[in-house]
């Protein structure tokens, strides 16, 4: 499934995290899922939340850039190779992961993993034939 993501590039100094979660707190925007990648000088902030369009535009008024892009979402057993085999199948077609980001769903027994690559249809396609959710 496709899943949409915002990522707003932030300064990395003290206060900016804050202000950008005040301004989605004030917008009545929950997130949904956070993911943070940084350097010295500025940080990638990745997230879903509970209304994205809601979210980029209170964000891009309180004068944040930002970015949405698709992601796509899959449901991986909780279990020791779990990702491998599904990483190996789309390596071995030749598609790029350029990053990823997951959480557990402990009761379930089952992991949730979101990853971007540049060819989402050919890496929709390849899970598909395996018959990944």
């Amino acid at each position: 499934m496709l899943v949409n993501q915002i990522a707003v590039f932030l300064e990395n100094r003290a206060g900016r995290l804050q202000a950008l979660a005040k301004t989605l707190s004030d917008a009545k925007v929950d997130l949904v899922s956070l993911n943070i990648a940084d350097t010295s000088d500025f940080g990638i902030v990745r997230m879903i939340t509970s209304d994205n369009k809601k979210a980029e535009s209170a964000l891009k008024l309180a004068g944040f850039t930002v970015k949405s892009n698709d992601l796509i979402g899959i449901e991986v057993e909780d279990v020791p190779g779990g990702l491998t085999n599904i990483l190996l199948g789309l390596s071995e077609e030749g598609v790029d992961i350029e990053y990823l980001y997951s959480f557990a769903h402990t009761k379930e027994k089952k992991a949730i993993i979101l990853f971007k690559t540049s060819d989402v249809e050919k890496a929709l396609a390849i899970l598909k034939k395996h018959n990944i959710n």
